[in-house]
């Protein structure tokens, strides 16, 4: 193929993945969607006791039988939870923005997976239960507040800094889609550690979709200078996983290395563990699915099921230089 054609050639390309990405966005832009946000922080929070009865009708998942209203009561009066909801009363006093941003990330959804009903979402506090910030399950999205008031805020001064720098606002969106992919994404019963990095890919993957105008870093809860970072060091990272032969290895300790949050991924090299990210087999797994996707014409959620093997040798990765 001659140099002047090949460039051609790309640039229509270039501009057809354009068109059809904009004639997709036009069509998810008018699928009817209403999405209903209750704030059960603020009802709890101005609610006296005589009006316990009517919120735990109104909200009974929020109230375990086994606890009797004098714990609600007790709650109510209690000075830590009252800072509780005034910090995220300063950090949330119009959620109009976020619930724009909610409804446009369930419009992707709808698009993709137009069997999946609307949750009604419902905000609260949650005692900085950070782990559990968000909750999704069929017909109920729970949002936990005050895990979202920035990094630097003193409720996370004994949170390990590589977790507080995931509990800012921006996250919270891309939060929701990760519990989202989480369930819709089957989890490989291959064990080795390439599948595990594909099984996180197609979920990164999955928020290109859902969000494509978030950024990279938000969709994978990096700082801009990590992800710089990981874009800066694919080759030598690639380079390690396959010297060290990783790839096929069932070694469990590959997750909790590569895999699981942590302040930085363990190479066993002083200099570039310092440096490096958590979780950047994640970051490559997320790679290999958009090499595939660039190479093989696919639906979404047929993508979600194609075995991780055979999502790799047709994926042809090559890692940045």
């Amino acid at each position: 193929m001659r140099p002047t054609f090949f460039i051609v050639f790309l640039v229509f390309c270039l501009l057809y993945g354009c068109n059809e990405n904009n004639k997709i966005e036009e069509e998810i832009s008018k699928i009817e969607l209403d999405l209903n946000v209750s704030r059960f922080d603020e009802e709890f929070a101005q609610a006296q006791p005589e009006n316990l009865a009517d919120l735990k009708q109104r909200y009974p998942y929020l109230f375990p039988e086994q606890y009797p209203d004098s714990i609600w009561e007790a709650k109510l009066k209690d000075t830590v939870q009252r800072e509780l909801f005034l910090e995220v009363q300063k950090a949330f006093p119009d959620f109009s923005e976020k619930e724009a941003d909610l409804t446009d990330l369930f419009r992707h959804i709808a698009y993709y997976f137009p069997s999946v009903s609307v949750p009604k979402v419902v905000t609260l506090t949650s005692d900085v239960q950070y782990d559990t910030r968000v909750v999704l399950v069929d017909s109920l999205l729970l949002l936990g507040l005050d895990n979202y008031l920035g990094s630097g805020h003193h409720f996370y001064e004994r949170i390990p800094k590589y977790i507080a720098t995931s509990l800012e606002s921006k996250f919270l969106v891309s939060d929701v889609a990760s519990a989202f992919a989480n369930k819709v994404v089957p989890r490989p019963k291959d064990r080795s550690f390439l599948a595990q990095m594909i099984y996180y890919g197609k979920q990164l993957y999955l928020k290109d979709k859902l969000m494509p105008n978030a950024s990279d870093p938000i969709k994978i809860g990096y700082s801009q200078e990590e992800f710089d970072w990981a874009v800066a060091n694919e080759e030598p990272i690639w380079r390690n996983f396959i010297e060290q032969e990783h790839l096929y290895s069932t070694d469990r300790q590959l997750a909790a290395r590569f895999l699981d949050p942590a302040p930085f991924s363990k190479f066993g090299l002083e200099l570039i563990d310092n440096e490096s990210p958590g979780r950047i087999g994640r970051y490559i797994g997320w790679q290999i699915v958009r090499s595939f996707t660039e190479r093989n014409e696919v639906a979404v959620q047929e993508l979600l099921s194609i075995p991780a093997e055979e999502l790799f040798k047709k994926s042809n990765f090559k890692p940045q230089k």
